[in-house]
């Protein structure tokens, strides 16, 4: 089942918080998509497959779509919460003249910038605050587009793994173990992949698990540090601050929101 919240809408853009509770293992029926979007997760995972292309989506993979672009989608995970942007086609082409779609790495300062349109849409300034935001994340987003590369089914259970955290993702070995590779084909993969190492790869997992408790108001940096497997704080401030541009307590400061920002889960 899937629902959506508009959160704001103009004649140029709307954003929307959409829900899906599908738990079924097979692709859904082809859609059609009407105009240009950008697709970011929040929670959960999913699966999607356009122009004979599929790719796991979850929060560190979203993807951009075009006019008429077949999708079908499947739930093997269960639920996911995601932000669904549409924007006009004088918009877009105001910021881009590519036909470019397609999966994207949502790197820590895209999920940031992210994070900054829903805490403008909380607050309500549609035309200036969170307009401002929203082109700031599209244009971040257009600049990650490049499509990406082999090796996905590999690199796709190892960011399982990583984001389930498993016990054998405490290390590259084990990881390579668990996964049945070499740790140099398994670290090579990521690379080509993604465009990242592994070593990235799985800080940018821990810096958005932080971003979740830094925008709930986490007081106890310390705790937090401990609790997502950074040495001590001031390891947990530099990967951080490596990833956003932003220590953790600027971070805090700008996220802070009246409300929490959810879909209707009931």
């Amino acid at each position: 089942m899937r629902s959506a919240v508009e959160l704001a809408a103009r004649p140029e853009f709307a954003v929307h918080t959409v829900s899906c509770r599908d738990d079924h293992r097979g692709w859904s029926p082809p859609e059609h998509r009407q105009g240009y979007g950008l697709v970011l997760v929040r929670r959960g995972r999913f699966r999607r497959r356009a122009e004979g292309v599929t790719a796991d989506v979850d929060p560190t993979i979203g993807y951009l779509s075009l006019p008429g672009a077949e999708e079908r989608f499947a739930h093997p995970a269960g639920g996911d919460l995601c932000t669904s942007i549409s924007l006009s086609p004088e918009l877009w082409h105001s910021m881009t003249h590519d036909r470019v779609g397609g999966s994207l790495y949502v790197d820590a300062r895209l999920d940031f910038a992210h994070r900054r349109v829903l805490a403008a849409a909380a607050k309500g300034d549609v035309d200036y605050a969170l307009t401002e935001q929203l082109l700031t994340l599209v244009a971040t987003a257009l600049r990650r587009r490049e499509p990406l590369r082999p090796e996905r089914t590999l690199v796709a259970r190892a960011r399982a793994a990583i984001q389930a955290d498993h016990p054998a993702s405490s290390s590259l070995l084990s990881l390579a173990g668990l996964l049945g590779v070499s740790p140099y084909k398994l670290s090579r993969a990521f690379s080509r992949e993604l465009g990242i190492s592994l070593t990235q790869y799985r800080n940018r997992v821990r810096v958005g698990r932080a971003l979740d408790r830094l925008e709930a108001g986490e007081p106890d940096l310390a705790g937090l540090a401990a609790d997502l497997g950074f040495a001590d704080q001031a390891h947990l401030t530099r990967t951080v601050r490596d990833h956003c541009g932003r220590t953790p307590a600027a971070l805090r400061r700008e996220l802070s929101r009246a409300e929490p920002l959810h879909a209707n889960r009931s």
